[in-house]
């Protein structure tokens, strides 16, 4: 029997520096992502505001990769 390994995702959170964006990546973790390296801070001159990323993996059994799937509902 063909044996199925599990589906490895990536999404890179962003937003701008403030509660929202914890929030964002607290409910990633509340859903089975783990942290991927370290965040970035950067600044943006368009807005003059500081922005956050941070890079987010997971890996979900019995399904299989397909392009147009939508990341965050995971």
């Amino acid at each position: 029997a063909e044996r199925r390994t599990g589906m490895k995702l990536y999404r890179f959170l962003t937003g701008p520096d403030d509660a929202a964006f914890c929030h964002k990546v607290t409910a990633a973790l509340n859903r089975g992502w783990m942290l991927h390296g370290s965040p970035t801070y950067a600044f943006n001159a368009q807005t003059g505001t500081m922005q956050c990323g941070q890079a987010v993996i997971k890996e979900v059994d019995g399904v299989d990769y397909e392009p147009d799937m939508k990341l965050g509902e995971w």
